[in-house]
């Protein structure tokens, strides 16, 4: 079969690579042609377009580069209709994809979507537009199922796909990992700035002031795979070391972390590292974002645990002040062991290992 996927973002790569392993065990004859990063390029499929040409982040700045969506849009058209697919997996990155999904549908092409756009979060009336252009919904958190039903859309929960990709990774000691990269015998605290440039150029700069006021940890950046090394030179110092493509890594050997709002702070939480959530935006993207999200948290950690797990600075709350009053607490004993205990209870509700496996089983039974 001729599989066609989309994903825009570092995480969609991931969990698309995930699925397109599945996918390729359980058919023998599968094709794929992608819009998405390296690490589904490494499964060996076809990729279109890369997701670093594609992240626009907040209002504004998708205004500013419409031209460029428009464009995006019209050759991801042109280039479904020559490849000619049985099914376009759309993954999350719902400002796109939904825009695809109905053209697609119209086309007459088959449509399945993994990741459920945040339509919970905002923009409710989405549901309408998937329960019409959508033909298989699979969804990976616990509370979504619940939520399309009160739409009466039937969709499969599998399960939260970031269990699989920690669960296959490869452990590093700690010993060998800060040999290879050159790090201190100190304990870690590990910072996750997000992965477009204009989250990094907004909230590093203000994670990377209070290591002054830590001088028993080393500080190390995450540095995401759609950013290169010279992007993070001019905000760092010799203070601060930059590990690049090894976040999972870092993560399994870190005390603690600060991790910018979105799908890396229930990785962290999953590896069982404290955390505090950073978020700050440009001002009008964040004023219209506030006007309409109908969530009381921004991390996905506090949202499926139905209550505050770890802080969130938001906004004018981010700042160097507070972020060293959250860290110290976070560094308390007390405060760590109730955090890593509220963890395994959040893990519990994720559904277990196996949501890529769980995924490509039903994909390839709808398709049949």
């Amino acid at each position: 079969m001729k599989y066609y996927i989309i994903t825009g973002e570092a995480s969609g790569d991931l969990h698309a690579s995930n699925l397109i392993k599945e996918l390729k065990k359980r058919d023998q004859k599968s094709d794929f042609r992608c819009w998405g990063g390296d690490l589904m390029q490494q499964q060996g499929v076809t990729l279109a377009k890369h997701y670093r040409d594609l992240a626009f982040m907040g209002f504004v700045e998708v205004l500013l580069n419409i031209k460029t969506i428009l464009q995006n849009l019209s050759f991801c058209k042109k280039d479904v209709l020559e490849y000619k697919p049985d099914v376009l997996i759309l993954v999350d990155y719902p400002g796109f994809n939904l825009k695809i999904a109905v053209w697609a549908k119209k086309m007459g092409i088959k449509v399945f979507y993994y990741i459920s756009p945040q339509i919970w979060a905002w923009k409710q009336n989405r549901v309408y537009k998937i329960k019409r252009y959508v033909d298989r919904m699979f969804v990976i958190l616990p509370f979504e199922k619940d939520f399309y039903a009160r739409f009466d859309v039937e969709v499969d929960f599998v399960g939260h796909p970031l269990l699989d990709a920690i669960e296959s990774r490869k452990v590093t000691p700690l010993e060998e990992f800060c040999k290879q990269n050159n790090l201190q015998q100190k304990p870690i605290i590990a910072l996750l700035p997000g992965s477009r440039k204009q989250e990094i150029h907004t909230i590093l700069p203000i994670m990377l002031s209070v290591i002054k006021s830590f001088p028993d940890y080393q500080f190390v950046v995450a540095g995401a795979p759609s950013q290169d090394t010279e992007f993070y030179k001019k905000y760092l110092s010799e203070q601060c070391a930059l590990i690049e493509n090894k976040t999972y890594q870092l993560l399994e050997h870190s005390t603690a972390a600060l991790v910018t709002s979105g799908t890396a702070t229930l990785e962290t939480a999953l590896f069982k590292i404290p955390q505090i959530v950073c978020y700050k935006a440009n001002f009008i993207s964040f004023q219209i974002a506030k006007a309409v999200i109908k969530v009381p948290y921004i991390s996905l950690v506090n949202l499926i645990a139905d209550k505050e797990l770890v802080k969130e600075l938001i906004q004018k709350e981010l700042n160097t002040k507070e972020l060293k009053t959250e860290l110290r607490k976070l560094l308390e004993p007390t405060h760590r062991n109730q955090l890593l205990s509220d963890y395994y209870e959040l893990q519990q509700k994720l559904g277990g290992v196996g949501a890529s496996a769980r995924t490509a089983d039903l994909m390839i039974s709808y398709l049949n």
